[in-house]
């Protein structure tokens, strides 16, 4: 299955960080990394007063059911030193969002896919149009015309 991840970053050394974990992604079992985007420098989202984070978005081809990629998605978080530390949208050294997986609709306590936001966010939205401009989202529509939807103002690629 194509499943597409986003990476985010603002604490310690963000870049590194995201290149940690595309390369843990790269290795995980039964997965093979297929395309990396460009990185983000992008504002922090949700209010929460800090610094900018640099995001990106993998595309894989992995044969983990959707449940089990997401726990190995946060282990390679906490491998990164994430901190849960209940402050929603704060600042973080490694964030990774599952945001869909091709064919596979999820709505549980745990996980649900398509990610409910990924329609409304221009830190997901540009990385993903980078690897994936025409991918359909279920209900939603095409990312590069979700991208026309966004604000992306202050959104800028680093490389």
């Amino acid at each position: 299955m194509h499943a597409y991840v986003a990476l985010g970053s603002n604490l310690g050394d963000s870049r590194q960080h995201l290149l940690d974990a595309t390369e843990a992604l790269a290795t995980l079992p039964q997965t093979e990394l297929l395309a990396r985007s460009r990185l983000y420098r992008t504002p922090p989202w949700g209010g929460v007063d800090q610094p900018d984070f640099l995001n990106a978005v993998v595309l894989i081809e992995t044969a983990l059911p959707p449940h089990d990629l997401l726990d190995a998605l946060l282990n390679i978080e906490r491998a990164a030193g994430r901190q849960r530390n209940g402050e929603r949208w704060g600042p973080r050294t490694l964030d990774l969002d599952l945001l869909y997986v091709a064919g596979r609709t999820v709505n549980s306590e745990r996980l649900t896919l398509p990610h409910p936001h990924i329609a409304d966010r221009a830190f997901v939205l540009l990385p993903l149009n980078d690897v994936a401009p025409d991918l359909l989202i279920p209900g939603q529509g095409k990312v590069s015309n979700l991208l026309q939807g966004v604000d992306a103002h202050g959104c800028t690629p680093v490389e």
